[in-house]
Parts: C-alpha cells; structure tokens; sequence
C-alpha cells in the first residue's frame, strides 16, 4: 500500500520521520509532494522516500493521501485532489475546522475521507491520533489508516463531534505539559540545581508518571492518593496546587483550546 502526504511541514514531516524510526524499511512506500522544493529534498535525503513531481501525480500513484496543508489552503489544494482522480482512495485530512461534510463539497460526496487529529510527539513513536471518517471509509480501510498512526503512537476513533474536544485534551495538550515541564524544572533551577539536570528530573517523571496512568490501568486519582502520605513532602505540594486552583486553571486551558476550535470551524462555514 502505498501513502502519500501533501504538504511536510511540522507535523506532516514528523508523522513521516516517526513512522520510519518504527519502519524504516518501508521508505519505499511513502511518498511525498510539497511546494516547498527545500523541505522535500531534505525529507528525500534524509529518510529516503519517493518525491512526487507534482499534487495530481502523488494522488494518482497513492492508495492513502494524507492532507497536511494549512485549513486556510485547503480551498486550493482541495479541487486539485479532486481533479486527479480519487476514486477509490482514502483522503486523510489533519485541517483543524475543516469538517468531512465540507471536505466533500470540493471532492464528492463519493469520496472516502478520514479526519485525523494527531500531536506532535509523533516524532518520537508517542503521539496520541484522533479518527473520525465519513460513512463511505470501510472498517478495513479505516483500520490501514489506524495502522499507520499506530507506528507513531495511539490511536482511538471517535465520532467528529468530539474532534473540538480531542483538541483540548491531546491535540494541543503537548504545550500545556511542556509549559509544567518548564516550571517544574525553573523552580529546581531556582534552588540549585543545573538547568539542564533539572529539566531531564522534569521530564523523566512527567513520562513515568504517564506511564503509571497507561499500564497499571489504575485511576489517577488512586495513584495520586497513594503518593502523598500523610504529613510528607508531596501532599504538602498538592495541597498547594489545589489551592491556588491548579486543576481549574488546566480545565480552563483546555477549553480555550476547545472554544477556538469552534470558532474555526464556524470561520470556515462549515460549522
């Protein structure tokens, strides 16, 4: 099977370099086409995968095309996708506010489209990728979509409904943590300890503590309980988080991040 992206900007050129640290022997079934010539040629010599000398030849040549332009070039790229003949191809978009309905306004009702909503640590084999897909996808075409974003990290498939939300709690959800990351290892900084030291304490435990969530299978707030004893030092700490309002701060950021997804789509006219 062979997958095309339109567009290798950030987070179309971190799926690809993610997905090969997993596969690299599967360089020869990707395939890539963007105008700029500069990142191209970086991609090709640095991953080794097939350039596509124009839009309309990539589609062609493809079995899955994977949208990555920006949602503002997507009224171009769009009719050119429908132009070259798509039939019987899966279209995966990652335009944030560009719904399926709207898509198929530029490429046919008949089409097979997937919307995608992944972060960027696919780069490093941990992204976490939100599906939704229109009703002419069949379960195994969606499952070869769910295949290739497994390499890079997890899946789950989710009604489009939902996408405004997976925006809060995945999409955007990397800076968020990147932003406690920093301040965490700023207040370590702050009593002595070398910045970067400090940042791998940081890190290393925001990933072990991730890991606890997602193996043990126990509730976060069961593993938070069981860490903060009576009178030590880590109770002492949340205590003073939850004071200053810590978990109503992260809902609010996360529905900043929610509501302007809304604004977008709506923008598009295709709310």
């Amino acid at each position: 099977m062979k997958i095309g992206f339109i567009g290798v900007g950030n987070m179309g050129g971190a799926i690809i370099r993610g997905y090969l640290v997993r596969h690299p022997a599967c360089a020869g079934e990707l395939c890539a086409f963007d105008t700029d010539a500069a990142k191209l040629d970086a991609l090709r010599q640095e991953a080794g995968i097939g350039i596509a000398e124009n839009l309309e030849a990539l589609v062609r040549q493809c079995d899955i095309v994977v949208v990555g332009v920006k949602p503002n070039q997507c009224a171009a790229v769009l009719p050119q996708i429908a132009a070259a003949g798509h039939g019987g191809k899966t279209l995966v978009s990652m335009a944030a506010g560009i719904s399926l309905s709207h898509m198929e306004t530029y490429v046919g009702h008949d089409a097979k489209i997937i919307r995608i909503m992944p972060n960027t640590p696919v780069l490093v084999g941990a992204g976490m990728t939100a599906v939704c897909r229109n009703s002419n996808v069949t379960d195994e075409e969606a499952e070869a979509v769910l295949v290739l974003f497994d390499a890079v990290g997890k899946t789950c498939e989710v009604p489009e409904a939902l996408l405004h939300c997976v925006i809060g709690v995945s999409g955007s959800s990397p800076a968020y943590t990147y932003l406690y990351i920093e301040a965490l290892a700023a207040a370590a900084e702050r009593n002595g300890m070398e910045k970067a030291q400090a940042l791998v304490c940081a890190a290393q435990s925001v990933l072990g503590a991730a890991k606890m969530v997602l193996e043990t299978g126990v509730d976060p707030a069961q593993l938070r309980e069981n860490v903060c004893s009576p009178g030590g030092t880590t109770i002492e700490a949340v205590r003073r988080l939850q004071e200053n309002g810590f978990a109503e701060k992260v809902g609010e950021g996360f529905q900043a991040a929610l509501e302007k997804s809304k604004k977008m789509t709506a923008a598009a006219g295709n709310a």
